[in-house]
């Protein structure tokens, strides 16, 4: 889930270096990183797109105490200043609401435990040297050598003549490697690996994974979805260094956060286990934190129910005046499409040797879903849905509204997320239901062009992929969020590939950016503090270097982020903004 190729050492000795000042200002910019105090700041002479259909557009805005107490005229907010008020001349460029990502992995993204590095556009061949330099790394606190980033399909076009387990093993003997290939749904393993996860010809597949096995039954050193969980919950067992690690991670992630525009984000996956949350809490207390945080805790597939439903429920939290809120629950219904494990109505036209239905996998049955989603919903969370396939699209439907008929006066705000191949039957449900849809087109995957990728394995179904419009028009809230870093974190490469889906492209670029806005902050519970620009919301603002709406579609992904606002302050200013 990473792509960066520094050190953990090295990231370690320079926060040991620059203290508080390792999210600031480098040379590039002035990005502040504490979080306390009030600001006071005026944004004079500007393109001041609101996301507020009563006054669409404004030339000026007056932050106080790091509320908007003013948006109108230049001239009327003149009126408003005095000597406490920062004022910054805007010269005709746009401002708009901070971006909401509601679906991302910023401590993955930014940390360097993993630090084998692949490419997925190279094939294995080509990487060898690269997976051969990683046996020495001693930098990640932990025994494991941990890779990321190769493609399934070209590891098991490599499989042809030599299994994936005898390439590792021929690279690395000696230690436990596990190497996540670049949509975070296999892993693949050497011996050592499996022999400390006790895998072997007689371990049986876990709901919703597959070893897959050779000719002669052994497993071949790839492991699908939960599979995979069997090695990584070993690897990544928490150590004073992985925290550390995890940490330095996060800070190192939210700086891109804070440079893409994004004021609040949703951590799409954390697992609790690895005591990630700590990170979080962390980075609050030192005042670190530059971007309003909703947590979707990770519902493990193989832990005990009864188990693991009380310690969701203990774990919530929801304190509006607090930057970290812990009010969601992440659960996988199903796998993806390239390696067969999302779930289907009808079967594939070819399937993995060794995933054992032709159907795909479930994460968590129907039944499975209704009880967490009834029973959690009770405490006060919204699920977050990973939904690949039509029949994990229809079982989650069915699982939300079940939960509905068990709970009648709960007003949730479930999403699903992903949504990529749906039922025609079943896309008014997303409104007759209020369950939000949340797509992630920033990566070209999503682009219809690319669909025909996926046609062997799927069929015409491939030509119908990720309905964005057919939703949106029967009224359901759509969001738009980024899936980084399987995706680039870039907002406005979403936005302009949102456009750019043929039939399926939302209407115009204000439904866009209502997606990455107002959209996003209800599915986070926050439509009333941010997401627009209103008298009375926090100053979540950001400065682009054009006007989004001056210029051709195929330009909007080229916008640059000048300036930063989180209730007022700083997070990061350009040092192209004067």
């Amino acid at each position: 889930m990473k792509r960066s190729t520094l050190s953990t050492m090295a990231l370690l000795l320079l926060l040991t270096a620059c203290n508080e000042n390792d999210v600031e200002a480098s040379s590039n910019n002035s990005t502040k990183a504490a979080m306390t105090g009030t600001a006071n700041i005026a944004l004079l002479n500007g393109k001041v797109y609101t996301v507020n259909d009563k006054q669409p557009w404004a030339e000026a805005v007056v932050i106080k105490e790091g509320k908007i107490v003013f948006v109108g005229t230049t001239v009327e907010a003149k009126k408003r200043i005095d000597a406490s008020i920062e004022t910054i001349d805007l010269k005709g460029k746009m401002l708009m609401p901070g971006i909401h990502d509601s679906h991302m992995h910023p401590l993955e993204a930014g940390s360097e435990v993993v630090s084998c590095i692949l490419n997925d556009e190279e094939s294995i061949n080509a990487q060898l040297a690269t997976i051969k330099a990683c046996k020495d790394d001693d930098t990640t606190g932990t025994d494991w050598i941990l890779g990321w980033g190769h493609s399934l399909p070209t590891l098991l076009e490599a499989a042809k003549t030599k299994s994936p387990l005898q390439i590792l093993d021929e690279l690395i003997p000696d230690r436990p490697v596990a190497i996540m290939e670049s949509t975070s749904h296999s892993i693949w393993v050497n011996s050592a690996a499996l022999e400390l996860a006790k895998i072997d010809k007689n371990t049986p597949n876990p709901q919703g994974g597959a070893i897959l096995k050779d000719a002669e039954g052994e497993p071949n050193g790839i492991l699908l979805d939960t599979a995979g969980d069997l090695v990584t919950d070993l690897a990544f067992k928490p150590t004073p260094e992985l925290k550390q690690a995890n940490y330095a991670g996060l800070l190192k992630g939210l700086k891109q956060v804070a440079e893409n525009g994004i004021t609040s984000m949703v951590e799409a996956r954390l697992y609790w286990k690895r005591e990630y949350l700590d990170a979080y809490y962390q980075a609050q207390r030192e005042g670190k934190l530059t971007a309003r945080t909703n947590i979707s805790l990770w519902a493990y597939p193989t832990m005990n129910d009864t188990e693991q439903l009380k310690v969701l429920k203990g774990m919530y939290k929801n304190d509006k005046n607090s930057l970290i809120r812990v009010n969601q629950i992440k659960i996988y219904a199903d796998g993806i499409l390239h390696n067969t494990t999302a779930a289907l109505l009808a079967p594939y036209k070819t399937v993995l040797n060794g995933v054992g239905s032709n159907v795909g996998l479930s994460y968590f049955t129907q039944q499975r879903l209704t009880k967490y989603v009834s029973e959690l919903e009770k405490v006060g969370y919204d699920m977050h849905i990973h939904t690949i396939g039509d029949r994990g699209v229809r079982e989650s439907l069915n699982a939300i509204e079940s939960a509905q008929n068990i709970n009648p006066t709960i007003q949730a705000r479930h999403r699903l997320t992903h949504v990529e191949v749906v039922n025609a039957s079943d896309i008014p449900r997303f409104n007759q239901l209020g369950v939000i849809a949340d797509f992630q087109v920033t990566g070209d995957f999503a682009l219809p062009h690319n669909h025909a990728d996926v046609e062997p394995l799927i069929g015409d179904r491939a030509y119908g992929m990720l309905p964005v419009r057919s939703i949106y028009n029967t009224g359901a809230t759509v969001t738009l969020s980024s899936d980084w870093d399987v995706s680039t974190l870039n907002p406005f490469v979403g936005m302009q590939h949102a456009l750019q889906l043929d039939k399926q492209s939302l209407p115009n670029l204000d439904a866009v950016i209502d997606a990455y806005t107002i959209n996003a902050a209800y599915l986070m519970r926050q439509e009333q503090q941010t997401g627009s620009i209103e008298v009375g919301k926090y100053g979540d603002l950001i400065v682009l270097d054009q006007n989004v709406f001056n210029v051709p579609v195929s330009n909007i992904s080229k916008t640059k982020v000048l300036l930063t606002l989180l209730g007022g302050k700083t997070v990061y200013r350009s040092a192209n903004f004067k």
